[in-house]
């Protein structure tokens, strides 16, 4: 049975942090939806100090940006979206529209339609987190949507380089310096300056998780990519180093965001927990990676691998280190992750930065039902169908009608016999069931 050496805030707490940004977020887009651009600038000038007539950088403003960094910096943005383009390449050309013949005469088939326009937010307030801009921008650009506009806020009262930089060689069509659920609501809702998307994409804090999620319905998500979570699944053949790193590396995304490690060892558990105390000492981001595993970190033992799988499909984290004698035991078991990184050569911030595989992911156990954002998000599979003659048109039609009338739909059965009576010949009275 596993063990918890350590736990976070109970679930009740947790749900009352929750229910805090909920009407927190529903208030701030209602202002939009009614006041529009007024309402984003004092939400700006309200959250992030941030104030200006048009939100939207100009060509020159852009160009500064790209000025201010190294040829290294530019090199290396262009490399890690080089990366990711090549796979998200590879994941369009797997998808592929299809045209088959069903039956004598009946040809059904999918086309892969890219959504028209889409808003990609790119967090930014307290870390520059430029590699959201390659997992969205270019993943949207491979699928073909027509208009991409992007979103970050401010970094210490200005754009910050590194994100517009990013946005731009990723091929942004639009770039705002807009942070926040008033970024988030603009891009949905639209303003007289910022016309709206189709299509909400980009991680973010809760308050932008919420935004998204009760923004769903009126333009579609990629998913609910809310507080970064990471789990270490780690057995003896690594040790406490390795573990506790991988742990806070991402604990300092931020002061809710969780970190787990799930061992078969108690040994390699209780180093792990001293080894944590000792790093956090004298890591930069400490202070934000010691809140964090304070309130949101756990430490779970467990008897076999077997009881591993089945604590790491219960959690369902966005991120799933794996770190043990046969990784891929996890690879062919698991079924709840957002990512899978597998073995101690790699690790969470390759994939964030730079591999290649999308770092948008799911969080919030929605593991448990979708994937992360890839290029097949961008894209709405839509089905058409043809009837070439007149004999399968009054052969389906026979089926149709019957089936309609099974339903009590008189009407449809109609549409049927209509059919039936002028390809195929038979005399099938109105609205009843064909012989």
């Amino acid at each position: 049975m596993a063990e918890f050496l350590k736990r976070g805030r109970d679930a009740a707490a947790r749900a009352d942090d929750q229910a805090k940004v909920r009407a927190t977020v529903e208030g701030i887009l209602a202002d939009i939806e009614a006041r529009g651009d007024a309402a984003v600038r004092e939400l700006s000038v309200k959250f992030d100090g941030w104030d200006r007539e048009d939100f939207r950088l100009s060509d020159a403003e852009i160009e500064a940006c790209l000025a201010q960094l190294t040829a290294r910096d530019l090199d290396d943005i262009r490399f890690a979206q080089t990366q990711v383009r090549n796979f998200a390449q590879r994941q369009r050309e797997s998808m592929v529209d299809i045209e088959v013949e069903t039956l004598p005469g009946v040809v059904l088939g999918h086309k892969n339609i890219p959504v028209n326009s889409v808003g990609c937010y790119v967090p930014g307030g307290k870390y520059p987190l430029l590699a959201s801009a390659h997992m969205s921008v270019i993943t949207a650009k491979v699928a073909g949507v027509k208009r991409i506009i992007t979103c970050a806020p401010p970094y210490q009262g200005k754009p910050a380089p590194a994100i517009v930089a990013a946005q731009h060689l990723a091929g942004a069509d639009e770039i705002y310096c807009l942070g926040g659920i008033q970024a988030v609501g603009a891009m949905a809702l639209g303003t007289a300056s910022i016309a709206p998307v189709d299509m909400l994409v980009g991680p973010g804090n809760a308050f932008v998780a919420e935004a998204k999620r009760q923004l769903y319905g009126r333009v579609g998500i990629d998913l609910f990519a809310g507080p970064t979570e990471t789990l270490v699944i780690a057995d003896e053949s690594v040790d406490a180093e390795m573990c506790a790193t991988d742990l806070l590396g991402q604990a300092e995304h931020g002061a809710n965001s969780p970190a787990i490690l799930l061992t078969n060892s108690l040994k390699l558990a209780q180093e792990t927990m001293a080894e944590v105390e000792r790093l956090l000492a004298i890591l930069p981001t400490g202070e934000t990676a010691a809140k964090a595993w304070a309130d949101y970190g756990e430490v779970i033992v467990c008897d076999s691998y077997e009881e591993m799988v089945a604590e790491a499909d219960r959690i369902a984290s966005e991120h799933v280190q794996v770190m043990t004698v046969d990784p891929d035991y996890f690879l062919r078991n698991m079924t709840n992750y957002g990512a899978l990184f597998l073995g101690p050569r790699t690790n969470v911030a390759y994939g964030d930065k730079v591999i290649g595989t999308n770092h948008t992911l799911p969080t919030l156990k929605s593991a448990r039902y979708t994937g992360g954002l890839w290029v097949g998000k961008f894209l709405k599979t839509c089905t058409y169908q043809r009837v070439l003659t007149d004999e399968a048109s009054a052969m389906i039609g026979e089926y149709c009608s019957r089936l309609c009338m099974l339903e009590g739909f008189a009407g449809h059965a109609e549409q049927a016999n209509v059919r039936v009576r002028r390809y195929g010949g038979r005399n099938v009275p109105y609205a009843s069931a064909a012989e």
